[in-house]
């Protein structure tokens, strides 16, 4: 392998992911001189393909909405959990927080490809299958990042780094900055069908939760395309340690499911199934002198609320708009401003995908009478807007959760 000569840019995004991406849009329209690096080749496959409403912000203020809705993806308008043949259902148009009433259910490889070539049209300088092997920081920020690209290795420098690197968390790696999360360790198990059995209207077009036992649900992620991603969410001990193969757990575990058997009964999976195993990841910090790490690079909770690519877009349009004025040398307090305000979203999170697990959230699920005010402040959560104080079930949600669960439970 031969050295390649270095180089010299305001800011290296790692990863063409949705966070990634819509870093890069705010930054180039900044007038910044940016590259993004990808590991993979546009297309490939990546799970977390349900969107929340919260995204459709990011995208629209970056100037990607116009090129995703000529794609014709799904609309996402609420989510459905299904429960022993009882239904919750949830409607984005009912929100407590005032924001999008609808999303997407999408094809990853198509969706992100989508943002990358949008992206590319406007001038962005994307380098696939290029691995970042080493990174360097000096006391004033400043990288040499060592790039592989079809075996050859280059020196990039950069007065910045965002890590959008997703699942593939460069910088946690390269720095050290892993830490166990406070999750419990869950597993998924997953593939894409025809679904030929699809049924008409609403019920085939609806994303659904099937909850198969309270720490073990089944997920229906409905697109445009007549395809459907199908999956199974549970600890690790039971997902990874079965004997049977990956294929036969899957319909094992479709088998389990009353609502779903039929539809899915001997359909083709398009794909053998993939599984990946202790789903949750975190950091010891979210930032550093000359970096900052976004979407799943920084910290991933669990899959059960779609929340994966809204604080993938939710962080790494923040980070951009204060790299933006790093670089314009004006003060920034990453602290409050990025980590500490990062935190409280995937806290509030944290706590809906801790109750779910618990089953106090599935007990105000699935009550027999759901208080409609309750119930529009909660769809405000699951919708993606986690950071509107003003929702007693945002401010409140170490404690309001386990309370009202209580309050369910004795008016039985």
């Amino acid at each position: 392998m031969s050295m390649k000569s270095s180089m010299d840019i305001d800011v290296l995004v790692i990863g063409a992911g949705p966070s990634g991406a819509v870093a890069a849009a705010y930054l180039q329209q900044q007038g910044f001189d940016v590259k993004v690096v990808e590991k993979s080749q546009f297309p490939r496959f990546v799970i977390g393909e349900s969107l929340l409403p919260r995204c459709m912000d990011h995208f629209e203020e970056v100037g990607f909405l116009d090129c995703l809705n000529k794609q014709g993806f799904e609309i996402k308008r609420g989510a459905r959990f299904v429960r022993n043949g009882k239904a919750f259902e949830i409607d984005f148009a009912d929100n407590f927080t005032d924001g999008y009433h609808w999303t997407w259910q999408v094809p990853r490889a198509h969706f992100d490809k989508t943002l990358t070539d949008e992206l590319q049209r406007r001038g962005v300088a994307i380098q696939f299958d290029c691995e970042v092997v080493d990174v360097k920081i000096d006391a004033e920020g400043r990288s040499v990042s060592s790039l592989k690209h079809h075996g050859k290795l280059s020196e990039l420098r950069a007065k910045f780094i965002i890590d959008s690197s997703g699942f593939g968390r460069v910088l946690p790696r390269l720095l050290d900055l892993d830490a166990p999360s406070k999750i419990p360790e869950h597993a998924s198990l997953f593939t894409h069908v025809k679904d030929s059995n699809r049924p008409e209207g609403k019920e085939g077009t609806q994303i659904s939760f099937d909850v198969l036992s309270v720490d073990t649900w089944l997920w229906v992620i409905p697109f445009s395309d007549g395809t459907t991603s199908i999956g199974v969410v549970g600890p690790n001990a039971k997902l990874t340690q079965s004997e049977l193969s990956l294929i036969d757990q899957l319909r094992q575990w479709l088998d389990a499911s009353s609502h779903f058997k039929d539809r899915f009964k001997d359909q083709e999976f398009l794909f053998e199934p993939k599984m990946i195993s202790t789903i949750s990841k975190s950091v010891k910090k979210l930032y550093g002198k000359g970096f900052a790490l976004t979407g799943n690079s920084a910290e991933f909770l669990d899959p059960v609320f779609s929340s994966g690519v809204t604080f993938a877009t939710e962080s790494g349009l923040l980070a951009a708009k204060l790299c933006a004025k790093h670089l314009q040398r004006i003060a920034v307090d990453w602290e409050t401003d990025y980590s500490q305000y990062i935190k409280q979203g995937v806290n509030v999170f944290s706590t809906y995908v801790k109750e779910w697990y618990t089953g106090n959230l599935q007990t105000i699920f699935f009550d027999s009478e759901p208080n409609p005010v309750i119930k529009r402040q909660i769809c405000s959560v699951l919708a993606g807007y986690v950071w509107d104080t003003s929702n007693p079930f945002v401010s409140n949600h170490e404690r309001i959760i386990k309370t009202l669960a209580k309050v369910v439970h004795l008016g039985r």
